[in-house]
């Protein structure tokens, strides 16, 4: 417990303000304050979407202001925008560590499909903004070229290894890179965004743990024998 300290021009006690401090420190360190703006952010909008979600519940979570976070991002929508952004960025830098390149093109395709499975799996709200986003239909994606560089190296990286794969004679020809990322897509995203309606329905719930492991090999079984010859 803080204990009162005294002036010395006076005997009555003066309490200690440690949330001024902190509210200082915060100030002074502007990358964190937005880095915890984001996280904070990225909870409201993919639980209510850019119509539901609201700046006062998102300040007072991070113990700012509606000022200082309309002064990092302009608005509203420049904040979700920033989420939007920050979400994409993420998944792109991790899938880039994957390092497709340097494995053999079946192993290759199979780490993407299994890296994505997980991926969405780990990262529910990222589905849910997504689907959000859609919602929406693109309005703020279409006015984002970061999101939209990011995801050229991802069509890339698919078609290195697809073209790396025909010249093997693994793979089969005349399948284009994007239909392929989105099977990929497709797939993994709709075992988050329907897991619990399709739960309910076909009584899958119980052992979810299990379902996933033996889903997740299924699915990358399904693009493989898409791909392959």
């Amino acid at each position: 417990m803080n204990q009162p300290v005294h002036s010395a021009k006076s005997s009555k006690p003066v309490a200690k303000v440690p949330a001024k401090v902190a509210t200082t420190s915060r100030t002074n360190d502007p990358a964190r304050t937005m880095a915890d703006i984001l996280r904070v952010a990225t909870e409201e909008f993919a639980d209510k979407g850019l119509s539901g979600a609201r700046i006062d519940a998102i300040a007072e979570a991070t113990h700012t202001s509606k000022r200082m976070i309309y002064y990092y991002y302009g608005s509203k929508e420049g904040l979700y925008l920033a989420v939007l952004e920050e979400s994409y960025r993420k998944m792109r830098s991790i899938e880039a560590e994957l390092r497709l390149e340097n494995l053999e093109p079946e192993a290759a395709l199979r780490a993407l499909v299994e890296f994505t499975f997980d991926h969405h799996s780990g990262n529910e709200d990222y589905i849910r903004l997504v689907m959000n986003e859609n919602i929406e239909r693109g309005t703020y994606l279409a006015q984002s070229k970061t999101i939209q560089e990011l995801n050229v190296p991802a069509i890339r990286a698919i078609q290195s290894l697809y073209e790396r794969g025909v010249k093997k004679g693994v793979f089969r020809t005349g399948l284009d890179p994007v239909d392929i990322h989105a099977s990929i897509s497709a797939l993994t995203f709709f075992n988050v965004s329907n897991q619990h309606t399709f739960g309910l329905i076909f009584k899958t719930g119980k052992n979810r743990a299990l379902n996933a492991a033996v889903r997740r090999n299924s699915i990358a079984d399904m693009v493989m024998r898409f791909v392959l010859k």
